[in-house]
């Protein structure tokens, strides 16, 4: 294989270029080389699919799966990194500059979807038959730029020079139908390849396309725009992921996406099971088994329903029989009321025959709970269609023969109260899979000089493939351990001062402590505590010159909702502070503020490996997992957080005395809230009134828009919900002790490396590579299938 890399590349490049390969430019070399990582693993890649497709497979349904590059990625799996290096030094370009040029795919938000692009990885590592489905989104999320301090969004183009690795299968298109429109589903395939496996996964993504390109004659009698109003109205289902939901017209178009890609997977996957098996479909769960992540995919359900009744001929017991033996659902919230909910209005009128087969569960549903003697109130809260909505969480907790939280603690917290009344009912039901990331992605590509130390400590590269190696090394680390790793740190952070100086044009220094806080924009994320510390920290030192403080830079990176105007808020907050910070003569010579914008999974792998400390500061009991939090610690950050999400099982794993953990727990809030006054806090607690002051006082400017004197008074003034409804100013002492106290740790250099060393060697149970093979045994029930 690597032989046939390193003389394809030319010819690959000439081919894009038209050009010979040492005059074409950097994007038509990276055009070039991807085409020839894909022609090197297609056998194997058509090898495995043949493989899968004839036994039981898995079939991962997600509404994102944010991949992030994928050419590094690829040759770091298949080993041919250094073959790809000679390969373009061979006619005078540098690898490094040529993988700059990749954009990446934008099919995702935030952890669900990166959570869904790592679940692939291991899938393919581990020789398991799973393919993932989702939409191939012409932009994406959005590209996210700051103006006065503002996040603006913009279309993230990220396929318009063309994308290498994804295939079009135009042969294998499905047909959807809605009631008001009927449009082609095309697949495109994305190769996913394994680490030491020949063994290649797919995650196909589906495209809407018009069943016409558009109107010949409306064209020819010069109504040009009439002629393409059915390609648009069809191109906008695989436009955009998540389409502002504020209007109907958004949640229209959400539920139309969903139900696009959930119908065109469920028709290929029941033809294959035609195709190995026969037209028999009561044995189709013997063969598939579908996880939704999440509710988007939930639609599923009932669409397969549809399938196995009005195209197979199954009846209504035979096919739920099947219906109820295939699908398993993952949960993602804690919140009950954040459950996925649509107007019954928006499914009469895109799929009546599916709301007919909603219907038909619900009432079938309430004959069940009946007979079992749940009361009518129950019943009714737990029913899928109530109050005039479908509620998605319903029908997948009563389809699914598996129900699974995605951390100890958030399995905990949806047993006792988020779905309380179907575990009470059907406990057997429920379990556990905490959370994991890919250490491919996350350490062996992201932070080669951490690679190669592990690398040199266990005597060879197998921890890549299996991470709980590294707990056998945790006593390895003496002094020349320690001092490499604090080289290999520091040379990490002088990278990204460099980065961050190109790319964000502030210069930060690398003995900093580097703290970072880069995850999705949420209340509940509390950024915003984060911010409020920062501008504490700033007042302490202009009060007092002579306070020594270390020199700390403090990272965020982070989007948010378009429609979400106080997370939207806390951004402008963020860099109304940094430009405070940053512009003070003194101050800004011990501390900076860098928001590094479009945060998406690239600028995450420059970030991650020279992060000293991780923020995983949520208001407990609110995060359900969190896995940037395994990504810092796997790359020896030490994690600053509540005893929230997975934070619970990695203070499990290091100990505390190496991880900082601060703030009311999920058990103590309730009694602590009964009498919670923010305004007494606000009043007592030192140094926290002039900061929130500060919001309104002309300290900071927001533009005249009023979103400061908003978050101001979220924090101090009831309004429809209690006023500091996540506990900011309530933790801010403890979190405030905390921060002071870590930073004052990382002075004593040995001591603090050694605590990133048993982060780093203790990661094991973070990996995905775990959580996976739990699912398979547990849920799934597949074994390896490799192709050779």
């Amino acid at each position: 294989m690597t032989q046939n890399l390193a003389s394809t590349v030319p010819s690959q490049v000439r081919a894009v270029s038209g050009h010979p390969a040492g005059a074409s430019t950097e994007m038509e070399v990276w055009q070039g080389l991807s085409a020839a990582v894909v022609d090197a693993i297609a056998d194997n890649w058509y090898a495995t699919e043949q493989r899968y497709r004839a036994g039981r497979m898995e079939h991962y349904f997600s509404a994102e799966f944010l991949m992030g590059r994928a050419l590094l990625n690829n040759l770091t799996n298949l080993g041919l990194v250094d073959e790809a290096a000679k390969a373009v030094d061979s006619f005078g370009r540098n690898l490094s500059d040529v993988l700059e040029q990749e954009p990446d795919a934008a099919l995702g938000n935030g952890g669900l979807g990166r959570l869904a692009a790592c679940f692939l990885d291991s899938c393919a590592t581990l020789d398991l038959p799973v393919a993932g489905y989702g939409i191939l989104y012409r932009y994406g999320l959005f590209k996210q730029l700051f103006s006065d301090g503002f996040q603006t969004e913009h279309p993230d183009a990220w396929m318009e020079e063309g994308y290498p690795f994804v295939i079009r299968r135009e042969e294998a298109q499905r047909i959807v139908r809605y009631n008001d429109l009927t449009v082609r589903a095309i697949p495109y395939d994305m190769p996913i390849t394994g680490y030491g496996t020949k063994n290649v996964g797919t995650l196909r993504l589906w495209k809407a396309e018009s069943m016409e390109e558009f109107d010949y004659d409306a064209f020819n009698s010069q109504r040009f725009t009439d002629a393409i109003v059915e390609r648009e109205r069809t191109a906008d289902i695989s436009r955009v992921l998540y389409p502002n939901d504020t209007t109907y017209e958004g949640k229209l178009l959400r539920v139309r996406q969903q139900y696009f890609f959930c119908s065109a997977s469920l028709q290929e996957i029941v033809e294959n099971y035609v195709t190995h098996h026969g037209e028999d479909l009561r044995g189709f769960s013997d063969y598939n088994a579908i996880q939704l992540n999440d509710t988007h995919p939930v639609l599923a359900i009932p669409e397969l329903m549809r399938i196995l009744m009005d195209e197979h001929g199954l009846g209504w017991d035979d096919a739920w029989a099947e219906v109820t033996k295939t699908f398993a659902y993952t949960n993602h919230t804690v919140l009950a009321e954040a459950l996925e909910t649509w107007e019954i209005s928006i499914f009469e009128r895109l799929f009546p025959r599916v709301l007919e087969i909603i219907y038909e569960i619900d009432r079938r549903f309430r004959l069940d709970l009946a007979e079992r003697g749940v009361d009518e109130g129950t019943i009714d809260y737990m029913s899928p269609v109530h109050g005039g909505m479908v509620h998605m969480a319903w029908i997948a907790c009563y389809a699914s023969y598996s129900i699974n939280g995605v951390a100890a603690l958030h399995t905990e917290i949806i047993k006792r109260d988020t779905l309380k009344q179907w575990h009470a009912i059907w406990p057997e039901r429920f379990n556990n899979k905490t959370n994991g990331v890919t250490p491919r992605r996350w350490l062996r590509q992201c932070n080669p000089r951490l690679s190669a130390l592990l690398d040199e400590v266990t005597g060879s590269d197998e921890w890549v493939r299996d991470l709980s190696i590294l707990a056998q090394y945790t006593d390895a680390a003496d002094e020349t351990v320690l001092d490499r790793l604090a080289q290999v740190k520091h040379a990490n952070k002088v990278d990204f001062a460099a980065w961050v100086a190109a790319r964000e044009g502030v210069e930060i220094d690398p003995d900093a402590v580097f703290d970072v806080q880069i995850k999705r924009l949420h209340e509940y994320k509390r950024q915003l505590l984060n911010a409020l510390y920062i501008l504490d920290l700033y007042f302490r030192m202009k009060e007092d010159p002579t306070l020594e403080v270390p020199k700390r830079v403090f990272i965020f990176g982070a989007k948010a909702a378009p429609g979400y105007i106080r997370a939207k808020a806390i951004i402008k907050l963020i860099n109304a502070i940094a430009e405070l910070v940053n512009n003070d003569p003194v101050v800004s010579q011990t501390i900076k503020v860098v928001f590094i914008h479009n945060y998406n999974v690239s600028p995450a792998e420059h970030i991650i490996p020279a992060a000293d400390v991780s923020e995983q500061i949520s208001m407990a009991g609110k995060e359900a997992s969190g896995t940037s939090n395994m990504k810092f610690m796997m790359n020896g950050a030490l994690t600053l957080g509540t005893l929230d999400g997975a934070n619970v099982e990695i203070l499990d794993a290091v100990g505390e005395d190496n991880a900082y953990i601060f703030g009311a727990t999920d058990d103590e809030l309730p009694t602590l809230r009964a009498s919670y006054d923010p305004v007494a806090t606000y009043q007592t607690v030192p140094g926290l009134k002039r900061v929130l002051d500060a919001l309104t006082d002309g300290t900071l400017h927001d533009n005249g828009s009023g979103w400061f004197a908003d978050l101001r008074r979220s924090l101090l003034e009831p309004s429809h919900e209690p006023a500091d409804v996540y506990y900011v100013l309530g933790d801010f002492a403890a979190y405030r002790e905390a921060k002071d106290r870590m930073a004052a740790d990382y002075a004593d250099q040995r001591a603090w490396q050694r605590k990133a060393w048993i982060n780093i060697t203790r990661s094991g149970r973070f990996s995905s590579d775990r959580t996976i093979s739990d699912y398979a045994r547990e849920v799934w029930k597949l074994t390896p299938e490799p192709i050779a």
